[in-house]
């Protein structure tokens, strides 16, 4: 009988180890092939909740101030864009955490914010929103 150091030595063992490594490898799957799909839910989920007021472009304010790099910015600070007074004062610096409510329920986060009429998606697709937002330069 071969002892067990002689037994992982063998020369045919480790081709089929390291084949059966590659094949787990390529039969599960990837977060990179995933990527694409989540990519493109996530921006349905911005076109469909803001994009008629806001866009991911650095300097292009509309209705609403650019979201260009928000996550990590001082709530109310874009230059140029005129900000509801409550915005302006508000005192925070956007996170995903933060940017997520205040998509939900804007007027729970920033009381009198200019938002107000817009706000109120759902908890998912504001989720998506802000993996959108980084995707697309938001941070």
């Amino acid at each position: 009988m071969r002892s067990r150091l002689q037994m992982s030595q063998s020369p045919w063992l480790r081709p089929i180890a390291a084949t059966g490594a590659l094949t787990l490898l390529l039969s599960a799957p990837s977060s990179l092939a995933q990527q694409p799909a989540n990519d493109e839910a996530a921006q349905q989920a911005f076109n469909n909740s803001c994009r008629t007021c806001h866009s991911v472009k650095d300097g292009d304010n509309r209705l609403g101030p650019n979201l260009n790099k928000i996550l990590g910015r001082k709530a109310g600070s874009l230059p140029n864009y005129n900000y509801s007074p409550s915005m302006k004062d508000a005192g925070f610096v956007w996170d995903k955490d933060k940017l997520t409510r205040f998509m939900v329920k804007p007027d729970e986060v920033v009381s009198g914010n200019k938002m107000q009429p817009y706000g109120g998606v759902s908890a998912e697709d504001a989720a998506k929103v802000v993996a959108y937002l980084q995707a697309a330069g938001g941070q």
